[in-house]
């Protein structure tokens, strides 16, 4: 019997294995990415590769084989960080209850975002050629997200109109500034910007 291509199901059985392969190899990336990403935050991006390794369950000659060098691990790991953030987006919008909840818990992963961010920004100040989009490639992922975001909750009636989302953004990561200080909850603060909103 011959497959829509033309070709056998024997042929097309044997070709099936590959996108499970691409599917297994994204994943792998991914959690390799989000452990270097803890590390970051934990460390520095002077962390260990081993210290990665370990954490992600690989050996250290993986992670060279995807990112030969410190500058395309960190940046691997800013676009995984933006990425995340941005396809949440949409997905919140659609199964949380209402868009200022949607709005608040996007925050939250954008939070997470920024904490991850600030272990990464000495290395993202530096001179390499690497890093100098990065900031754009931010602006042009979440910035859309966020307006998205902000806009579905002014339709519904449940926040105020008269913020932008580069302003709520910003003031977002001004009160993540002092994170890493355990004297200081910047999550609490987060919140407290975010209820603010609310006309209800």
């Amino acid at each position: 019997m011959a497959d829509i291509d033309g070709g056998s199901t024997a042929a097309a059985s044997r070709r099936e294995p590959a996108p499970r392969k691409r599917a297994d190899a994204r994943r792998n990336e991914a959690t390799l990415l989000d452990a270097a990403a803890a590390a970051f935050v934990a460390s520095s991006v002077d962390v260990p590769v081993r210290e990665i390794a370990a954490r992600a369950g690989v050996g250290v000659g993986t992670i060279y084989r995807h990112f030969p060098t410190r500058a395309d691990l960190i940046v691997a790991v800013y676009r995984h960080q933006v990425e995340a953030c941005a396809e949440a987006g949409p997905t919140l919008l659609a199964t949380v209850g209402t868009p200022h909840a949607a709005l608040a818990q996007w925050i939250d992963l954008f939070v997470d975002f920024l904490v991850t961010k600030h272990g990464l920004a000495e290395a993202l100040q530096s001179d390499n050629a690497a890093f100098q989009t990065l900031h754009t490639y931010f602006l042009d992922r979440l910035v859309p997200v966020c307006a998205q975001l902000l806009e579905a909750a002014a339709v519904a009636g449940e926040i105020r109109t008269d913020l932008s989302a580069v302003e709520l953004m910003r003031g977002v990561g001004n009160l993540c500034i002092g994170a890493a200080d355990p004297r200081y909850d910047a999550r609490r603060m987060v919140e407290i910007l975010i209820a603010g909103l609310s006309l209800r």
